[in-house]
């Protein structure tokens, strides 16, 4: 329906010219970018982006996180600073990104990192603490190490969370590598839409916000189908 209004009020001429393109300009531009390679190109260097800063605030928020969660003296040092750098907006990180990295993929990861990190941090430490206690006695009379508790109590019990925190995040990195993409480097689908809004190509700003948001959802369904594992299927389950 929404499609078939937009190309009915292409064809009554209801928009400005040059403001809104018609679907048959943005098919054309569609397959102009993809047959000069333009288009995945933009789209390989974007989920490159994604996938290291993601995958650094992964690798880092998550032990930070279970510290947190497990220690309450750490929570009453670190978590007001967590919380304090979790409001502020990745946006606003941008001029210390590109002073500090210059321009390229290291300021667009950065970037990332900080929107992702503080994020999943907090996630963590509230579900690590929300774990039931008694989980912990029966660890303890079992004679279960640090690490064993860590990987056969901890990390079990809060992996359904985890994973709802890990499905946001992937969200929040998508979406953040798009504005950085417009400030701080020169490809990437972010770079695709404010180059073609300089070039007053409307119809390529619309083939690069259709493919942002496929993208997007497809990363939403990937991690939607990872609650289905069994490992984590119970915590989804009435």
């Amino acid at each position: 329906v929404l499609l078939a209004a937009w190309w009915g009020a292409s064809a009554a001429g209801m928009f400005p010219t040059g403001t809104v393109p018609s679907p048959d300009a943005v098919g054309r531009a569609f397959i102009e970018e993809v047959r000069a390679g333009r288009l995945g190109t933009d789209v390989v260097a974007s989920l490159y982006r994604v996938a290291f800063g993601y995958v650094g605030a992964c690798l880092t928020a998550i032990p930070l996180g279970l510290v947190l969660g497990r220690s309450a003296t750490s929570r009453a040092a670190l978590l007001p600073w967590v919380n304090f750098f979790r409001t502020l907006s990745p946006i606003a990180w941008i001029p210390f990104a590109i002073i500090w990295f210059g321009i390229g993929d290291p300021p667009a990861i950065f970037i990332i990192f900080l929107a992702t990190f503080f994020q999943l941090a907090l996630a963590t430490a509230a579900a690590s603490a929300a774990v039931p206690k008694v989980y912990y006695r029966v660890a303890e009379d079992l004679g279960l190490r640090d690490d064993e508790v860590l990987f056969q109590v901890t990390l079990p019990a809060i992996l359904p969370q985890l994973l709802t925190a890990l499905r946001v995040a992937i969200g929040v990195a998508w979406m953040v590598v798009v504005a950085a993409e417009m400030i701080a480097v020169r490809s990437g689908l972010g770079f695709l839409i404010i180059d073609a809004r300089n070039g007053l190509r409307m119809d390529l700003v619309v083939v690069g916000m259709i493919t942002i948001g496929a993208i997007g959802v497809l990363l939403d369904v990937v991690f939607a189908r990872l609650a289905r594992a069994r490992a984590v299927r119970w915590g989804f389950e009435r």
